[in-house]
């Protein structure tokens, strides 16, 4: 019972690492390398504004995902949009971003690990099994803003732009729909769901300025393995994973 509730739990909070990611490349059509930098970023900004400076956890996650969401949309169109249909430069470029923002938290933060208080404190016990609601807290969040997500897309004229820029760009642009648009939001979103995953992944963890690369092994793994832009085989592929961790950590 403890490892079907561990990895129920901790599988919901992969897929929200890797969804950013996966929306990326549904409409861009790019490997976004520097997508664990939003992580890192929004970490930090809610150690920052939550811990140093005594706000409520939920402005400092509120300003997390404000700050990612703003990198996403320079990322976009400082980068992205002056490369395009250059991919490798772009993925190459990206890469070289996420570098720059690491070395950035080193100046700022130095470069020892700090620890994230949990966002919620305490231990529950559910079906015998002991869980952190800290935990709890992080994969509820992650379901009901995966949920919206699938909905928005699903359900709004937004949406179903980003679905029509994601099948094909240039029959979207004929239809009405400005591409270039749809990318600067999509790249706002994800910086945004990033940040806010890397606040739950760094309260689950620890930071440090490194902790960009697992988010990224991780997003990429569960992307891949589900079928880039599938945001349902992101969902499976995350509970593999999650429950492949939990297994393994339990055998060993």
């Amino acid at each position: 019972m403890q490892i079907i509730i561990q990895g129920l739990l901790l599988s919901g909070l992969y897929a929200l690492i890797a969804m950013g990611f996966t929306l990326i490349f549904s409409v861009g059509r790019v490997l976004n390398l520097a997508y664990g930098a939003y992580l890192l970023i929004g970490g930090y900004v809610c150690f920052y504004f939550a811990q140093s400076m005594g706000l409520p956890k939920v402005v400092g996650i509120l300003l997390a995902a404000i700050v990612g969401c703003a990198v996403g949309l320079l990322k976009y169109q400082l980068i992205v949009k002056r490369l395009k249909g250059d991919h490798v430069a772009i993925e190459i470029s990206t890469l070289i971003l996420a570098v720059v923002l690491q070395a950035g938290v080193v100046f700022l933060f130095g470069d020892s690990s700090k620890i994230l208080l949990p966002i919620i404190p305490g231990v529950v016990q559910v079906a015998g099994a002991s869980v952190t609601f800290n935990l709890l807290a992080a994969t509820i969040a992650s379901w009901v803003i995966l949920i919206c997500l699938y909905l928005f897309i699903r359900r709004t004229h937004m949406g179903r732009a980003m679905q029509a820029v994601s099948m094909d760009p240039k029959g979207a642009a004929i239809s009405g729909v400005d591409p270039d648009k749809i990318n600067r939001f999509t790249w706002g979103i994800s910086g945004a769901l990033g940040a806010v995953a890397g606040v739950f992944f760094a309260s689950y963890t620890q930071l440090s300025p490194s902790m960009w690369v697992a988010p990224l092994i991780i997003a990429v793994a569960v992307v891949i393995v589900g079928g880039i832009g599938s945001i349902v085989g992101t969902l499976i592929v995350a509970h593999i994973i999650g429950f492949m961790e939990i297994i393994s950590v339990a055998l060993i």
